[in-house]
């Protein structure tokens, strides 16, 4: 890099499963104009499909099995440890399938976020899509928010509708909200490291101004 050029916000990435949103950052990482760099992809499960995407874009990966551990407080230090050495400017959350503790989560407030297949505050916790339909909601989607000691409690950056129809199943469902989230992650996370968006206190703060809305992403 030459020695005029600014050095870009790392971004670190942590997941658990196959890691389809971690792909659409990687994807939208390689445009020519992304503000960020990913630096290191995160995992707690030594098959997840994430860290072959990974390795797949010569991105490096590390790997801390929860499985090792005797307690959550001995997996986040040893997960802190591996963030640490990094030192990324924003961690993003792309389906990390572990609660955080509440140490883990003060030590990078204001620069960890998650994505969460709801619109929160509706449907916190698992099962979001089969529980949208036995709610009867005619609206679901996919939030994303800075994480806080609350779980999927954090102040919500932005958020992605979709409708939901007679003909839904919780599958069809996912598969809708998924493809949302694919276009709002990256999205959040290029504001994020253009410097447009901060968690101030408990608000966010978007060119300046305290957000009292979600942003929404248009839709298409």
């Amino acid at each position: 890099m030459k020695a005029d050029q600014p050095t870009l916000p790392k971004i670190l990435v942590l997941a658990s499963g196959s890691g389809t949103n971690l792909q659409a950052l990687i994807e939208s990482s390689r445009e020519r104009d992304f503000p960020g760099q990913i630096v290191a992809v995160g995992c707690n499960r030594p098959k997840a499909f994430a860290l072959e995407r990974a390795a797949q874009a010569n991105v490096e990966t590390f790997m801390v099995n929860h499985e090792d551990f005797s307690s959550r407080e001995e997996f986040d230090a040893a997960l802190m440890a591996h963030i640490l050495r990094h030192n990324p400017d924003l961690i993003v959350l792309a389906g990390f399938m572990r609660i955080l503790t509440t140490d883990f989560v003060r030590a990078f407030r204001g620069r960890l976020i998650n994505i969460h297949p709801s619109l929160l505050p509706r449907h916190t916790g698992l099962n979001t899509h089969q529980r949208a339909l036995d709610a009867g909601d005619r609206i679901h989607g996919v939030s994303v928010h800075f994480v806080t000691e609350e779980l999927d409690g954090g102040p919500v950056i932005a958020q992605a509708e979709v409708a939901v129809v007679p003909e839904d199943t919780a599958e069809t469902l996912a598969e809708k909200v998924q493809a949302k989230e694919h276009l709002l992650y990256p999205i959040v996370v290029r504001w994020f490291c253009e410097g447009r968006i901060q968690l101030g206190g408990e608000h966010i703060m978007f060119d300046g101004q305290a957000l009292n809305t979600p942003m929404r992403l248009p839709d298409n």
